[in-house]
């Protein structure tokens, strides 16, 4: 049974990888094609990422079809940890609170993710 879950969890963290690449390249060509302001793509990350964890979390719920909170959560947590080791190992920075408002709500997302995935992925059966 931790096989499935640990397998559940790969395919959260990759979902969330892939569209966390495919969107940072829409971006990219918006703001070289476009005249995207800061402030608009400040706000479009944040909707894109709380997306992005969403679908990820929801992808470990239904791929795990049990406890989707947890695996949810644990999506969230893990992208959580690689953003810190990045910004830490990377940039020799801590977190400020904004930033840690904003990965309390990439977790929440997951969590939520999660806990859909597995409701929809049993009722599917």
């Amino acid at each position: 049974m931790a096989k499935s879950r640990l397998m559940a969890l790969v395919y959260g963290w990759s979902t969330v990888l892939i569209l966390m690449f495919a969107f940072s390249l829409i971006l990219a060509l918006f703001l070289k094609f476009t005249t995207m302001t800061e402030s608009t793509l400040q706000w479009t990350t944040l909707v894109l990422g709380l997306f992005t964890l969403f679908i990820g979390g929801f992808m470990s719920g239904a791929k795990g079809k049990e406890k989707g909170w947890l695996l949810g959560l644990l999506t969230g947590l893990g992208f959580f940890l690689i953003v810190i080791l990045f910004q830490y190992l990377g940039y020799s920075q801590g977190m400020t609170l904004q930033q840690s408002l904003y990965q309390l709500a990439y977790v929440v997302a997951a969590l939520f993710g999660g806990a859909l995935g597995v409701n929809l992925s049993s009722n599917a059966k």
